[in-house]
């Protein structure tokens, strides 16, 4: 069932019913099955991004003047919610692409905005966010790649890991150490994608989201330009925790996106199912799970539409993406769950998405900071710590 979305204007009317639209002829008659088939085979589908591109949804939150949508924050997280109910892989994506663009249209130079952030919103580029490490996930001030000074350039070495689009993306926003003073040595790197020195490898074999291809990405003294350092020489874990802010918002409108598409299936299912000659909604205590489902996607919504909101006032969101990520993806879980025992024995079969929509939850509460990171952060803004 279409949920009626809270859009602050005509435009904003506008680009949910195009997202239905292409949703519903581009991606829902395809999931399933290219699902299916990347799971034994990483498989991005490019062509999805490029009609989304076209379409002018890969860039909503950007500036205007460089080519982006110029939309409010809760009007772009209304839309990946829809792609996120029509296909999560595809919503991650966008919102992994939307990441990428953040730190240089938020900490670029006038003359890096001009130079980089056209073609990153032309909606024909995608990108990737090289951040995590094989030992650094969380910790962030732990990781180990390091970009060297030499002249006019910075030499990066290292490897990353769980990068989306990994060997597909155009440019990688990459975050690398330029000195050993921790969290402070960090600095931020837009590395091109035909730059030589730059590998990747083997994908992932992940429990879902097949579509959505991750791996590691090598950086074998890979030459960057000096010109494409975003900010300052350190201020890359600044760059990198205000960004994650902004992206952890859009796993929580994608995760809510999931969470409804599998409220939708669980509630058609108990509506047609009979046993004993009557609906089995018609029992109290199945009738009452689906209440219960139905209030945490609700409540997964309004979280991440405040969080929004503080946003495109322009005021401090950082703890209220924490709560809406930690929310959604924690509602996510729960309701995929019970979509699954609400469909029963053929819950667990891939005859319905269901199993999908339980496998490809899991790893919301992971991404973009694990859910008891985001505990962290909630107390520590809660608790003045």
């Amino acid at each position: 069932m279409p949920v009626t979305r809270l859009m602050p204007d005509e435009i904003g009317d506008d680009l949910i019913t195009l997202v239905r639209e292409i949703a519903a002829k581009e991606m829902r008659p395809r999931v399933d099955a290219a699902e299916a088939a990347a799971a034994t085979g990483a498989e991005l589908p490019r062509d999805i991004f490029t009609t989304l591109g076209a379409a002018g949804l890969l860039s909503l939150p950007y500036a205007e003047e460089f080519g982006g949508g110029a939309q409010p924050y809760q009007t772009y997280l209304q839309v990946i919610e829809e792609i996120g109910a029509a296909w999560m892989s595809v919503a991650v994506g966008t919102s992994v692409h939307s990441l990428t663009c953040f730190p240089v249209a938020t900490f670029g130079t006038r003359e890096q905005q001009a130079a980089l952030l056209p073609g990153m919103l032309s909606g024909t580029q995608l990108g990737a966010y090289c951040l995590s490490e094989p030992l650094a996930g969380s910790d962030i001030g732990s990781m180990t790649t390091r970009a060297e000074r030499d002249g006019t350039a910075y030499v990066l070495s290292g490897t990353k890991s769980w990068i989306s689009h990994a060997g597909h993306a155009d440019f990688y926003t990459t975050f690398a150490r330029t000195s050993d003073d921790g969290g402070r040595g960090i600095s931020c790197f837009v590395v091109p994608a035909d730059a030589p020195g730059l590998s990747f490898g083997v994908p992932e074999r992940k429990m879902g989201l097949h579509c959505d291809t991750v791996s590691e990405v090598i950086f074998d003294g890979v030459r960057v330009e000096a010109d494409r350092r975003i900010g300052a020489e350190g201020q890359g874990m600044a760059i990198a925790l205000s960004a994650l802010d902004a992206g952890r918002l859009g796993i929580a409108a994608a995760s809510t996106g999931l969470a409804q598409s599998a409220l939708d299936l669980a509630a058609g299912y108990a509506v047609d199912r009979h046993q004993f000659g009557r609906p089995v909604a018609s029992n109290q205590g199945l009738a009452f799970l689906i209440a219960d489902m139905e209030a945490a996607v609700s409540s997964a919504r309004a979280a991440y539409l405040y969080a929004a909101r503080l946003h495109d006032a322009g005021r401090p969101f950082s703890k209220e993406a924490a709560v809406a990520k930690l929310v959604a993806t924690d509602a996510a879980m729960k309701v995929t769950t019970d979509a699954v025992q609400v469909l029963g024995g053929a819950g667990y079969t891939q005859d319905f998405p269901a199993e999908r929509y339980f496998r490809e939850a899991k790893v919301t509460q992971i991404f973009e900071g694990t859910n008891q990171i985001q505990r962290l952060v909630i107390s520590r803004h809660v608790l003045g710590r």
